[in-house]
């Protein structure tokens, strides 16, 4: 025995919806969000392409580098407001002194190149328990994340 959902709500209730779904614009909404092969593919390999970026900036200290001097060119010639949504002072300040690292944020529903500022070194206390400060990563706009992800996509070529 099944305890559906709709066992719980009136019956009336119960018809609209089951009217509602067999409806064919409820129909084509529905299949509007369905994803065909050439959706999947295409988001196959752009998962692709950041995984290979992620791997390349955590082992190759030159593509780092490479993408520091992306951003940091990006920055001063068309401004901070243009690589980011939402810049912060720390942010601003570690851009200006190089003192950040470019990372590929997969917290969100697609993967992103984000910017991570780099925390000032303090010295050690004797533990090496966590502070629980957490590193804030600004995601880049899609224009400066396509221009890196395609030096790196053209590189590995």
């Amino acid at each position: 025995m099944s305890d559906s959902w709709l066992d719980h709500i009136p019956s009336h209730e119960r018809e609209n919806i089951r009217k509602r779904m067999r409806s064919p614009e409820e129909y084509e909404r529905l299949r509007e969000r369905v994803k065909g092969p050439e959706d999947l593919e295409r988001e196959m390999n752009r998962n692709a392409e950041f995984a290979e970026v992620k791997l390349t900036l955590e082992t190759e200290p030159k593509a780092q580098e490479g993408a520091k001097e992306a951003v940091k060119t990006f920055v001063s010639e068309k401004g901070i407001e243009a690589a980011f949504d939402h810049a912060s002072e720390h942010l601003r300040d570690a851009i200006s002194h190089g003192k950040f690292e470019v990372t590929v944020d997969g917290s969100g529903h697609e993967p992103r190149l984000a910017v991570r500022p780099k925390q000032a070194q303090k010295e050690k206390r004797g533990t090496d328990a966590p502070t629980g400060k957490i590193a804030e990563v600004s995601c880049l706009k899609p224009v400066l994340q396509q221009q890196i992800v395609a030096t790196f996509t053209l590189g590995s070529r």
